[in-house]
Formats: C-alpha cells, sequence, structure tokens
C-alpha cells in the first residue's frame, strides 16, 4: 500500500501483459530518462531456419557520448512461471540477434521513422559525436562485439529468478521492476526504479532549497564502483580480508569494473580507500556478489560529503571513474 492523510493506493495487479507493455510506454520518459529511447515494437528477428524470436521491444541508449548501446527487452508477469520461460526467451533473444543484425538494424530504423522524437535525438547524438549519421550509429551499436544485453522488465521477481538472470548468461542482463497501484477514485500510480539512474542521466537534485539539474558520468568512463560501509565491516573485511561481499552491481557495467572504494559512513562520511579489483564472483546463490581484491586497499586523502550539498550520504553502491576519484576533493566531484 501506497498511503497519506488524504489517499491510499492498493497494489493492483497487472492482468494481462499487454497492460504491463502500455504502462511500459506511458511511463518510458522518467523510467528510461531523456538519453534513452524505447520502441515498443514486437518483430520476429533470426535467421530463416535457425532460432527466430520476437522481442518485446528495443531500448536505444545515448547517455554515453562514446559507447551507445541496445537493449532488447523482455515484458513480462510475474504470474507466468517465469523462471524457464524467461531463461529460455533471452537465451534465444541472443541467438537470433547474433545470427540477423542487419534485420535488427532495419526494425530498428523503421521504429525510429515512426518516433519523430525518437529519429531526431538519435541524428543529433550522432552529428554531435561523430557517427556521421543514423545508419552508422546504428551499425556501431549492432556490429560491435559483445553488444547484446537483454534487459527485462517484470512486475514482481523472485529472488531465483533474478538470481538465474543476473548469473548464469555469458552476456549482461539488466533487470527491472514495475508495479502498479490504484486508488479508490480509479487514479493509478506506477512503482519503479529509474533505469540506471545514477549512469549518465541528468538527475534532479535540490541544492540550498532550489532544484537543479546535474548530469551523472559517462558510461564509457566507468571502472570502479563505491560501497557504503560500516565501521566494524570496513575494518573486518575490506581491509582485513582484502574483499568485499553482498554487493549489487547491475550487470552491464560489470566488465567495466576494475577499482572498488569505501565510504565509510557516519561520522567519518568520506571514501578513504581503493583498491584494484582481482574478481567478481557471486555472492552464496544469491543476486549480489563477491568482490576480491588484487591486493590491500590503500588509503587516499578523504573524499568528504558536504552537509546539504547536491551529492548525498552513500547508502547503496555508486559508479563513477578512477581517474574521477583520484581527482575528487568532496562526493559531489568523485560522482
Amino acid at each position: 500500500m501506497i498511503w497519506s492523510k488524504n489517499l491510499s493506493y492498493e497494489l493492483e495487479p497487472f492482468e494481462l501483459e499487454s497492460d504491463l507493455e502500455l504502462s511500459i510506454s506511458e511511463s518510458s520518459k522518467p523510467l528510461f530518462g531523456d538519453s534513452r529511447i524505447y520502441l515498443d515494437m514486437k518483430r520476429l528477428i533470426g535467421q530463416k531456419g535457425s532460432t527466430q524470436n520476437i522481442p518485446d521491444g528495443y531500448l536505444i541508449d545515448l547517455t554515453s557520448s562514446r559507447d551507445p548501446k541496445l537493449y532488447l527487452v523482455e515484458v513480462e508477469l510475474g504470474i507466468h512461471e517465469p523462471l524457464k520461460h524467461i531463461a529460455v526467451q533471452i537465451l534465444e533473444f541472443s541467438l537470433s540477434y547474433e545470427t540477423s543484425p542487419q534485420l535488427v538494424k532495419s526494425i530498428l530504423k523503421e521504429g525510429l521513422i515512426k518516433n519523430s522524437v525518437g529519429f531526431d535525438k538519435c541524428n543529433e547524438y550522432a552529428i554531435k559525436n561523430g557517427f556521421e549519421n543514423i545508419d552508422y550509429l546504428l551499425e556501431r551499436i549492432i556490429y560491435k562485439k559483445d553488444s547484446f544485453i537483454a534487459l527485462v522488465i517484470i512486475d514482481e521477481i523472485d529472488e531465483e529468478l533474478e538470481t538465474v538472470l543476473l548469473s548464469r548468461f555469458k552476456f549482461p542482463v539488466e533487470v527491472l521492476t514495475f508495479q502498479r497501484f490504484i486508488s479508490p477514485t480509479g487514479e493509478r500510480l506506477y512503482s519503479f526504479e529509474p533505469f540506471l539512474q545514477d549512469v549518465g542521466t541528468s538527475i534532479e537534485a535540490f541544492s540550498d532549497g532550489q532544484a537543479v539539474s546535474i548530469k551523472t558520468i559517462d558510461p564509457a568512463e566507468i571502472d570502479t564502483i563505491v560501497v557504503p560501509a560500516q565501521e566494524e565491516g570496513f575494518k573486518k573485511v575490506f581491509l582485513g580480508q582484502n574483499c568485499w561481499y553482498a554487493i549489487r552491481i547491475h550487470s552491464s557495467m560489470m566488465p567495466r569494473l576494475k577499482y572498488i572504494a569505501a565510504y565509510q559512513v557516519a561520522p567519518i562520511s568520506a571514501i578513504t580507500y581503493i583498491a584494484p579489483i582481482k574478481s567478481i564472483q557471486q555472492y552464496e546463490d544469491t543476486n549480489k556478489y563477491f568482490v576480491y581484491f588484487f591486493e590491500p586497499a590503500k588509503k587516499i586523502n578523504p573524499i568528504k560529503l558536504i552537509p546539504k550539498s547536491i551529492v548525498k550520504s552513500l547508502r547503496s553502491s555508486r559508479y563513477t571513474s578512477y581517474d574521477r576519484l583520484m581527482k575528487a576533493k568532496d562526493l559531489n566531484e568523485a560522482f
């Protein structure tokens, strides 16, 4: 339930997958951000005579000026025995995608022609970032090595399914949960965490009582994850065992990570140590991870939280770059 003194909202489960798809399309801007284009279209991909499949949509990600991406989208209801179904769908997506890149390009081009805002956004991005035109941009996205990424959008997900999606494939799979609530008067609210909101997007924040828009780090620069740490765990594990664990890491960010830094929570409230990453492994049988260090973490000049600033105290992991971190004097400059 979502409750206030004036009104309450009860969870309204989606009965039809098409209802969920429509809600996603209606919420695409706050869900995906200004630099991502969602194409809600179903087209068969894959070579005739081999694996073929129909993704529910495509998400063109232009948040990085150097490394644009494409996500093939699977929309699913949690009540539809999703473990086997979604796992098979995602695997078939990858096989179909690999055998028909030119077909995928033509589908995206068709979708952009019908979406004038998306077409103009891609065209502006291509010209600004040296991709010549939309055709060349799409080819650069589709034909580059390891270009396949899946995005699963589901109304509810159990831990077993999320663990399988995040740890059983050799390609990245992002998972996004999207729920619907309704009031007694029929007004609807949608609950979701904006997709990769701390990476490559503009975030609305408040500074000195005024709303400001801040641009997060370009995804192409990311090589460091910063984790919040309580004093006891920090000393015992981060410094004592040269590792950190039970971390949530976005699947598409994992291949980029080379360093891990520790943000010590209050009363220290600063990033104080950093270590090179040796390996990232699944934490037990969960959707979280162990990060092992190459060598003991090194102390750095504290990168402090500034009271009442734009960047708040870290409560979950955040991404940045080693170079940016080494030059930063406070958390605003670090992210």
